[in-house]
């Protein structure tokens, strides 16, 4: 499939910056979108291409003094799963800073917060950071809805040719990221622990995170399952949607609610193999909702520090806010075919100043329910939604 957000995403970064690095999970596809924007014919310099693959032994010798290797090319310098030569960073940053900037380097990595942070602290001011996630809506179109909420998006899941393949890649995904990625990332936790934890996360899923809670029925502080959130947070795993506070004298939600940012993985933790099994699954609710706030903040294109969710307790909440472009736009979603208006919505709408609350539903609709709110079909959401 072709990304052509994506692929426009990239290439416009590469007029302006000398690295910039593809982060996301393994097998969202980081190394075909890096193919396909070298012969996409688009970009503003030389497009000779090198590629090295830092899990192949044989490209590794070749970056064995990897200032000689790179120095003398010109034109694209793709570097693939970076995280496992952090100390590349350096010299990167010098071959940035040379005078007419002969190459560009394109960096692909799993997404971890240290690698972040490495890149951010080696490079600063050089470096265009992109996410890479699996398929969104926008990419797959709203034929392929059904497919990608139930097998989400990872495209060896989606494009699978038959549900049991689909199923089978996903297990063996949750088994080799918890076993070999996150420990190849320096985090040394063992797997049956955050395998225990992620099980156990995926029934929190469109809940508030509660760390005592979780921490008990695991056996340890809060604190560690704090950490392990984050681990998964910062692998592009889990969404962890931050409560926004406004200034108002009522006791608003503070603690952020969880989400799978792919409900393929999501439907193998908690065994739903089918859409016949999703659909009386007592989580289907709670499913769609991460699936479509996912949705929507990928079409809405706002960075994630501006969504967030909202709520006064036993009063009105608000399953996502965006603010972008200086409006403040609400969502609530809703698994259901007969969306009404509700006190909640007017709370949000009067006490947020919002311009709008929009009520994210299956299929394609499009109307107006009250002063301010609207339903709208998750196949129709784009960025008009919020303008």
């Amino acid at each position: 499939m072709l990304r052509q957000r994506l692929i426009d995403n990239v290439c416009g970064a590469l007029r302006h910056a000398p690295i910039v690095a593809l982060l996301g999970p393994r097998q969202s596809g980081k190394t075909t979108l890096a193919r396909q924007i070298a012969l996409s014919g688009v970009l503003p310099f030389d497009a000779n291409l090198a590629y090295f693959d830092l899990e192949d032994p044989a490209q590794i010798e070749r970056l064995a003094n990897p200032r000689l290797a790179l120095e003398p090319l010109r034109g694209l310098i793709v570097i693939d799963e970076i995280q496992r030569r952090p100390e590349l960073f350096p010299i990167l940053r010098v071959l940035a800073d040379r005078e007419g900037a002969p190459a560009r380097f394109l960096i692909l990595g799993s997404a971890s917060p240290d690698l972040i942070q490495q890149g951010s602290e080696s490079l600063a001011g050089r470096i265009h950071f992109v996410d890479v996630m699996p398929f969104g809506l926008d990419e797959v179109g709203p034929s392929a809805l059904e497919t990608l909420w139930l097998r989400g998006g990872f495209p060896p899941s989606f494009l699978a040719a038959t549900g049991d393949v689909s199923w089978d890649w996903r297990g063996n995904y949750i088994r080799t990221f918890l076993e070999r990625d996150v420990p190849a990332l320096g985090i040394r936790v063992p797997p049956l622990t955050l395998r225990r934890f992620w099980m156990m996360l995926a029934h929190y899923h469109g809940q508030l995170f509660n760390a005592s809670e979780l921490g008990k029925n695991l056996g340890v502080a809060h604190t560690t399952v704090g950490r392990y959130l984050d681990i998964l947070a910062g692998t592009l795993m889990v969404r962890s949607l931050q409560p926004w506070l406004e200034n108002i004298n009522k006791r608003q939600i503070k603690t952020p609610k969880i989400y799978f940012r792919d409900t393929g993985v999501l439907h193998r933790l908690i065994d739903v193999p089918g859409m016949e099994q999703l659909v009386v699954h007592p989580r289907l609710g709670a499913s769609w909702e991460g699936f479509a706030v996912e949705q929507v903040i990928r079409a809405t294109g706002v960075s994630d520090d501006e969504a967030f969710f909202w709520g006064i307790h036993n009063q009105a909440e608000l399953d996502l806010l965006i603010f972008g472009k200086g409006r403040r736009a609400g969502f609530e979603v809703k698994y259901t075919d007969t969306p009404r208006a509700t006190r909640s919505q007017r709370i949000a709408i009067e006490t947020l100043g919002l311009d709008s609350v929009t009520l994210v539903v299956p299929g394609d609709a499009d109307y107006p329910l009250a002063d301010r709110v609207r339903v709208l079909g998750l196949s129709r959401v784009s960025a008009a939604a919020v303008k």
